[in-house]
């Protein structure tokens, strides 16, 4: 493992052109109006679990197109007064996992809505709970690819309005601060978070942690690893349809999103990272629009910060709040 992207130095000033489409701000609107059409039929129902500290629940809630959408909510068993929320994201190819894989966020004292993420679920972890029921004309394996010919078929459309109305759904939680709504992830999860940042203008935080789906034209051509390159290859075989792909894309890039936030963040970056190259994250980081800070890990690679961020957030979060 070796640094292959730009120095620090450079990318403390690292500040690129992305494409951003004209109707970027209609699409999403027309997005998110359509998908509000349906009502959020949120449910909770009791899981068996053997954990003592915290209270874990099925979430359930409707999505893009109506689709029915999995969760877990996790909270302390002893609490005073409404609980803020943070809503967690996952990272590519996984899913919720079982009850009590992740409890860090409730033991710090939070309301935790970790959201299912449609259709993927098997590559990792103990799968998840949530189809996507969508068609899709041919792609590469992974949803990198999938409905890439036009924005209004990409799954990540799909995904991102899921997430938007994960944070509909945290609102209306009983027991919560519906004031105090923030969102993370790692990698997938920090994509998401972002675009969630540029959608909806009244969260209380964003923690994208060394975020995924950003800068897309500059990471298919600097990454040799997977997801990204289910791009290179689909395009390998599409020979003539790279400007129909990278017009898609600049839908779902999170330097768009990030342009667009109004909630305070805590990024992070890994000067390493092989899969999200840290120049396609510090373009997110430097035009994200509202107050930020990032945490540089000079050695790693994806993994990032792992634990050690995840405390890093905790408390940067609570510090937060208490002001």
């Amino acid at each position: 493992m070796a640094r292959s992207d730009l120095s620090l130095e450079e990318l403390r000033t690292y500040r690129p052109q992305v494409a951003e489409p004209d109707d970027f701000d209609a699409f999403w609107d027309a997005t998110l109006s359509e998908a509000r059409g349906h009502d959020l039929d949120l449910r909770l129902s009791p899981v068996e679990h053997p954990f003592t500290s915290v209270d874990i629940r099925d979430i359930r809630f409707s999505g893009f197109g109506g689709d029915p959408v999995s969760g877990w909510l996790i909270t302390p068993t002893a609490s005073d007064g409404p609980l803020p929320v943070v809503v967690e994201y996952i990272g590519y190819g996984g899913g919720r996992d079982l009850p009590g894989q992740h409890l860090q966020w409730a033991n710090a004292g939070f309301a935790h809505l970790l959201m299912d993420t449609r259709g993927q679920g098997s590559s990792w972890g103990t799968g998840g709970a949530t189809p996507d029921p969508h068609g899709s004309v041919p792609h590469t394996p992974g949803v990198m690819t999938m409905g890439i010919d036009d924005p209004a078929t990409y799954y990540y459309r799909r995904l991102f309005t899921d997430a938007v109305r994960a944070t509909e759904a945290a609102r209306q939680l009983p027991g919560v601060d519906a004031a105090t709504i923030s969102v993370n992830g790692i990698s997938q999860g920090g994509g998401v978070s972002l675009a969630v940042a540029g959608l909806v203008p009244d969260l209380t935080a964003v923690m994208p942690d060394v975020p995924f789906l950003c800068h897309f034209r500059r990471a298919v051509d600097i990454c040799d690893r997977d997801p990204y390159t289910e791009i290179t290859r689909y395009l390998s075989v599409h020979r003539n349809n790279a400007e129909t792909v990278f017009s898609t894309l600049s839908y779902f890039d999170g330097v768009n999103f990030a342009k667009r936030a109004e909630s305070r963040a805590l990024f992070s970056v890994a000067l390493m990272d092989t899969i999200c190259p840290p120049s396609t994250v510090m373009a997110a980081y430097h035009s994200y629009a509202a107050e930020k800070s990032v945490e540089v890990y000079e050695f790693n690679d994806h993994e990032g910060g792992a634990y050690r961020q995840r405390l890093r957030q905790i408390r940067w979060l609570k510090d937060l709040l208490a002001r």
